[in-house]
């Protein structure tokens, strides 16, 4: 198995998340608070191009293997023309965009933010946002898995919609989780998703509201070490599910990542620590490897922040062990 390497012209600060195109295994885009949204061939360990924001960059996506979006502090939501290496703005929300995503079945760019809505945009048309939908509460995360997308609130607050059948949630939740929603991954097969909290604990929840379904969710504690009879407890900042094996791996200020079977309720693997925290990770689209973001993210404060900080992004090979056992193709 190769090691895994560090990507070269990585960001001057914190990485704000890492993400894959859905049809090239070497196509990575990164966001980060250095106002950046860079474009990888991660085969080649090189940065293709990067684009500019005028305030940090919390989220991007991918929509197919030439167009991806990104949005952040500076509230413009904007489409990224891979190949042409040029940015167009689409609109705006009122207050920073947090999360996004693209829905394949539908040709639409999904978007949250602070400012308590969730809108639909159609980057073809002359007026690019469609609809903008009230929630209750500040977005925080969003993930879509087929027609269904969870959004994740401030308040512990979970919306789950059918986006087709906008803009009534089908569910609302609360957390399972007692503190702040830092991570949230939909499973690939559809039926459930992970939410992660700052206190360390990973949530698996099912989305069929049926008592049997529901029996199946459960928590448990992670990203934690005692240290001379000392608890110590990081946030979760990052979940991610395998598009073949469906297995999932977590990612802490710890700097750790742990791969999980959820089924079997156990830790399959976890990594060597690496030197700081972990913001983001993602798998690519053929699993066969993970990206993993690097660097402090602020959990600590300015008390926290050393002068010799790195940021880094680490492509990491993988193989069986990401494989739950007895594993057969289907």
């Amino acid at each position: 198995m190769p090691e895994q390497y560090e990507l070269q012209s990585v960001p001057y600060d914190s990485i704000s998340s890492v993400k894959f195109s859905p049809s090239n295994p070497d196509h990575l885009l990164a966001t980060s608070w250095d106002t950046t949204v860079r474009f990888y061939d991660t085969a080649k360990n090189e940065q293709i191009c990067k684009f500019d924001h005028r305030a940090a960059v919390l989220t991007c996506c991918f929509a197919d293997g030439g167009h991806g979006y990104s949005g952040g502090l500076d509230t413009s939501v904007k489409q990224l023309n891979l190949e042409a290496e040029k940015a167009v703005s689409l609109g705006q929300h009122a207050n920073a965009v947090s999360s996004m995503n693209w829905s394949k079945d539908t040709n639409h760019l999904i978007t949250g933010s602070w400012d308590r809505t969730i809108r639909f945009w159609d980057p073809r048309a002359s007026t690019p946002q469609q609809d903008s939908f009230d929630v209750p509460e500040r977005v925080y995360l969003m993930d879509l898995v087929n027609n269904t997308l969870v959004v994740a609130m401030a308040s512990r607050l979970f919306h789950i919609y059918d986006v087709r059948k906008m803009p009534e949630p089908t569910q609302t939740r609360e957390s399972s989780l007692k503190f702040m929603t830092r991570a949230l991954a939909c499973m690939n097969d559809g039926q459930g998703y992970a939410t992660a909290s700052v206190e360390g604990r990973i949530a698996v929840e099912y989305f069929d509201p049926s008592p049997e379904a529901q029996e199946k969710k459960y928590a448990f504690k992670c990203h934690r070490q005692t240290i001379e009879d000392v608890d110590h407890v990081w946030p979760v900042n990052s979940l991610a599910f395998h598009p073949v094996y469906n297995t999932f791996a977590s990612a802490g200020s710890d700097g750790t990542v742990s791969i999980w079977d959820h089924k079997l309720k156990k830790r399959m693997r976890q990594f060597p620590k690496y030197h700081s925290a972990i913001p983001s990770i993602a798998f690519n689209c053929d699993g066969s490897r993970l990206a993993v973001a690097v660097g402090y993210n602020w959990d600590g404060g300015a008390e926290g922040a050393q002068p010799m900080d790195k940021h880094s992004i680490y492509i990491r090979p993988l193989g069986d062990e990401v494989k739950p056992k007895g594993w057969t193709e289907s």
